[in-house]
């Protein structure tokens, strides 16, 4: 079930925060539990079980590793905890992926494909948070395992984030307001999101679509670049929209999730690129991975240079078991790399628009490669995109895509054009509401008269 499907937005949200408004506040939790394993149970009920038993085997590990003396058997235990939600991770994202790699070494032997369980990512880093800052004492661990469910189960973040730190909203989980101001800017945020996610993300995803399943060889260099462009905002106005929608309905809750975008295509080099792009991701895997390796703070450049590769391979990685994402993330890798060698101090000595512009130009590269699996096509999509050959196909035709185009390139580089950001009072109150109503219907009907309803970052 995805946000924006008729389904959850008819019929399982009113469900849902009809129940949850009028029960009493300290029954609030576990309405949440309930509909959240309900919600999972929907898309995946042969892993809901598996979801739920580790989630509670992990609250009582953390526990116990909090309540242990000796800083060795602190570190066995949360090693322990660490192995339990990696492995889980391993197996359900990485096996196939391990086993066509060894087939294409040694040769086909049997083998039952696993099923990915959907947010498995997202689940294993908030897991991992939970147990990672109580073992470094930055918070305490909850008293009773049906918080902690609620914490790693809640709907509007599981499936794909944002990625919510347990210390973040750890007062939270126990008492929360949620006032009737915070539910109106809760539904106004998710409206946002949906609109971003139905009315501009659909239309280019469904050209998009549409023309990588025709054979790349007909594809004309004005084809090339319009695809990869449409993409580019696509992953941006669906990941972002998606984000919204999860900010939106954790503030109806009094729940205050991060931010996980900041105008990304408006960055003038890759490093502030990343600043501003899955800002949950990146934060993760500075705090977890990068800062713990020597971040900044190493011997030499080499050391440094290494730690932003692996960094930025296992970020790959961990979008999907394939060599495209790792690709990916050792192309930024590699981009970052050069920011610090020399990129930035050349960017930062030419006009903004013209470091904004290439930067962006650089991102379209890297999202050819996150978009095709294949590296023969990727490098084909490339090769086109430099042919200089041909012209527009029946791009006219495609009026909604057009249109969506106009739209994200205004919402994306026009300066102060953020409609998320909640800025109340002075009369902004009334029309924000009432604009939020008719993106709500709008966005509704598009639904209804279009069976294109993706989300890409579900199944990472």
């Amino acid at each position: 079930m995805v946000f924006s499907s008729l389904t959850f937005l008819l019929y399982f949200l009113p469900l849902f925060f009809l129940m949850y408004y009028l029960s009493p506040k300290r029954f609030r939790n576990a309405v949440l539990l309930v509909w959240s394993v309900a919600f999972y149970a929907w898309g995946a009920p042969k892993f809901v079980f598996i979801l739920l038993l580790s989630t509670i085997v992990d609250f009582y590990l953390v526990g116990w590793m909090h309540r242990t003396v000796g800083v060795g058997k602190k570190k066995g235990l949360l090693a322990l905890s660490i192995c339990l939600n990696l492995g889980l991770l391993a197996y359900f994202k990485y096996a196939n992926f391990f086993v066509e790699n060894v087939q294409g070494l040694v040769g086909e032997f049997q083998w039952k494909e696993v099923i990915l369980p959907i947010g498995i990512s997202f689940y294993t880093f908030q897991t991992l948070t939970y147990s990672i800052d109580v073992f470094r004492g930055k918070s305490k661990p909850l008293r009773n395992v049906w918080d902690y469910l609620v914490y790693i189960l809640m709907f509007p973040q599981l499936i794909a984030g944002p990625i919510v730190r347990f210390n973040r909203i750890a007062k939270e989980l126990v008492q929360r307001d949620d006032k009737i101001e915070q539910r109106i800017q809760g539904a106004h945020r998710f409206l946002i999101g949906l609109a971003k996610k139905v009315l501009i993300a659909n239309p280019l995803g469904a050209y998009v679509d549409f023309r990588l399943g025709e054979p790349i060889g007909w594809m004309s260099t004005p084809d090339a670049w319009l695809v990869m462009l449409c993409y580019t905002f696509q992953i941006f106005f669906d990941f972002s929209g998606y984000s919204d929608m999860a900010i939106g309905l954790g503030k109806m809750m009094g729940f205050t999730f991060p931010e996980n975008f900041n105008r990304p295509y408006r960055s003038r080099s890759i490093t502030e690129f990343w600043r501003r792009w899955h800002i949950t991701l990146g934060e993760w895997m500075r705090d977890y991975l990068y800062i713990p390796l020597g971040g900044n703070r190493v011997s030499s450049n080499t050391r440094l240079y290494f730690n932003l590769v692996l960094v930025f391979f296992l970020s790959g990685l961990w979008h999907g078991a394939s060599w495209n994402f790792v690709l990916w993330g050792l192309f930024h890798g590699t981009f970052l790399i050069l920011d610090r060698l020399f990129l930035l101090r050349w960017l930062k000595r030419i006009p903004r628009l013209v470091a904004i512009v290439l930067t962006f130009f650089i991102t379209i590269h890297g999202w050819v490669i996150f978009r095709i699996e294949s590296f023969q096509d990727a490098m084909a999509v490339y090769g086109k995109m430099y042919a200089f050959e041909g012209g527009f196909r029946d791009v006219l035709l495609r009026r909604e895509m057009l249109f969506a185009m106009l739209v994200a390139i205004v919402i994306s580089f026009i300066p102060k054009m953020d409609w998320t950001q909640e800025r109340w009072g002075s009369g902004k109150y009334i029309r924000f509401t009432i604009a939020s109503i008719l993106l709500g219907i709008l966005s509704i009907s598009f639904i209804t008269s279009s069976d294109f309803n993706p989300f890409i970052y579900f199944r990472f």
